[in-house]
């Protein structure tokens, strides 16, 4: 359900020197709308029934999900209300808008609530996209997996970043069939990293303190146990990335792969290029390419942006 939405999107090796180890960037964030978002948001979207879609849909996002919904409403003629937490970057939120979105800004708890709950107060949408836990939008996201398999063989790992969990699901469900012996580490940043928290507790949901960063399309306060549930069979760890490491890995992706992605987009390739994730052919997820310019300057001119 998501042919003339998604575009099958590259896969290209990162040139670094990392002893007995391939690097592979999984570039997602050439999509038409700079993320991956698109495959769950257009699956979920055009899977629906005509009359609930022609009332209107509702998400919850900081960006990425926000354009993806946008840019199918748009295509189909219909609204699209987004709540964003207020820590959500310029760019995306001047993107989502000239998709023809609505934007509501709200604290992160409000927005957070907002994702649990599937409605907002005076928001009326025949639809609600959940940007995570939609078993149509993890099936959209699988996707990635089956054009995966066809463009590399023996991958040993696939790294991606972790938000709430969607696109770990459903590309780990996707290669538990096709490739079960490739493994899935799910990535976060540390200012919010509940999945690293829950593992190092033996399985038991931790929430963690979040701090909002340039990372915002990845990192939460807890684990939304569903997600937690369908994934913890499926992934063989989790690493959590510093800021610092985090801003260098998106300053490498620039300089040698000429590739602009985002905070969440490089937090793959962080844990890749320290070793984290062990040798051999390791598949990083660039999950998108949505990041403010002055962020962006701040980095190649070797800062950490807030």
């Amino acid at each position: 359900m998501i042919a003339g939405d998604a575009v099958r999107t590259p896969l290209v090796r990162l040139q670094v020197d990392v002893p007995d180890t391939e690097i592979w960037l999984k570039l997602e964030c050439l999509q038409p709308i700079g993320s991956f978002k698109i495959r769950g948001a257009a699956n979920a979207i055009r899977q629906a029934a005509r009359e609930v879609v022609a009332r209107g849909i509702l998400t919850t996002s900081a960006g990425n999900m926000a354009q993806g919904v946008a840019w199918v409403a748009r295509e189909l003629g219909v609204p699209a209300t987004i709540v964003a937490p207020d820590h959500a970057p310029a760019a995306k939120l001047e993107a989502i808008e000239r998709l023809g979105g609505s934007v509501i800004l709200v604290p992160f708890e409000r927005w957070w609530q907002t994702m649990e709950e599937g409605s907002y107060p005076g928001v009326e949408a025949g639809l609600f996209v959940h940007p995570v836990q939609d078993e149509r939008v993890m099936a959209g996201n699988g996707t990635i997996a089956l054009e995966l398999v066809e463009q590399l063989d023996d991958i040993d790992a696939v790294l991606v970043p972790w938000g709430g969990g969607g696109l770990t699901t459903g590309i780990a469900s996707a290669l538990a069939q096709l490739s079960p012996a490739t493994r899935i580490y799910p990535c976060e940043p540390e200012t919010g990293a509940p999945l690293t928290a829950t593992l190092a507790a033996g399985g038991v949901p931790t929430p963690v303190d979040y701090r909002a960063s340039f990372v915002d399309g990845s990192g939460s306060k807890a684990l939304l146990l569903q997600m937690w549930e369908r994934a913890r069979g499926l992934i063989s760890g989790s690493y959590s990335l510093g800021l610092d490491e985090t801003a260098a890995a998106v300053r490498l992706l620039a300089e040698r792969a000429r590739v602009v992605a985002e905070g969440a987009g490089a937090l793959a390739v962080a844990a890749a290029v320290s070793g984290r994730a062990g040798t051999g052919r390791i598949v990083c997820i660039v999950s998108g390419g949505n990041i403010d310019a002055s962020r962006l300057a701040a980095i190649l001119d070797g800062r950490t942006p807030d």
